[in-house]
């Protein structure tokens, strides 16, 4: 688990809208979504989460798209119907009160991943030991249902990013930006390694290397 800094706290709401806004330009540029997929949202001041709605595309998405939830998932305010995909959001922040932020897509590369069902969990990039210790794969659950929260449950407490079986990947973190540099991050780790397997296959950190970099992480980078 990633320990990040909490400021959703001392942003507005209006600030907070933006920064899901640029987050959902950026998903759709690079690529993460296609169509109308993917769902991102956020834990506001007040407790209440805001979330993109179902049924847009990531791109043409605007502020008053935006819908408010309750923690437990009633809809407060918005016109639109919130993302299908919020059980899993309000399990994540259920779970993890450090988390402001769940940010949900389907990039090729580690979805592919996801679909051949290969976990991320080898230690072969310093980054990656660094900023995921392993990124795991949660079982098959149909999409936007209760079942989808529990293929997390084992996960949910230790990872920052998960691998979702035949679905997708879903990455959180201390506010949206944090939660969608994960996914980039989780994403350039797939793809990195993908081509690495192309030829002939990666190597491993060794125990050594790995053990150092865990304690780089803590004198250097706090974690």
């Amino acid at each position: 688990m990633v320990n990040t800094k909490v400021k959703n706290s001392v942003q507005s709401a209006t600030e907070i809208s933006n920064e899901v806004i640029n987050v959902c330009r950026r998903v759709a540029v690079k690529g993460f979504v296609a169509a109308t997929d993917g769902n991102i949202s956020v834990r506001l001041a007040n407790g209440n989460i805001l979330t993109t709605p179902t049924s847009l595309n990531k791109g043409f998405v605007q502020k008053e798209d935006l819908v408010e939830l309750s923690i437990d998932g009633k809809q407060i305010n918005g016109n639109r119907k919130p993302s299908t995909e919020m059980k899993m959001h309000l399990f994540i922040y259920q779970q993890r009160s450090d988390v402001n932020a769940v940010v949900h897509c389907h990039p090729v590369y580690s979805t592919g991943f996801a679909a051949a069902g290969i976990p991320l969990n080898e230690n072969i990039f310093p980054e990656m030991v660094i900023g995921f210790g392993a990124i795991p794969l949660a079982v098959y659950a149909t999409p936007s249902t209760d079942e989808v929260a529990e293929s997390l449950r084992p996960f949910v407490a230790s990872s920052d990013a998960i691998l979702l079986a035949n679905h997708g990947v879903v990455t959180y973190g201390s506010d949206v930006w944090d939660a969608y540099f994960k996914m980039e991050k989780v994403e350039h780790i797939a793809h990195t390694l993908f081509v690495a397997q192309s030829l002939g296959g990666a190597k491993q950190l060794s125990n050594e290397q790995v053990l150092q970099l865990k304690e780089l992480s803590k004198t250097i980078y706090g974690k």
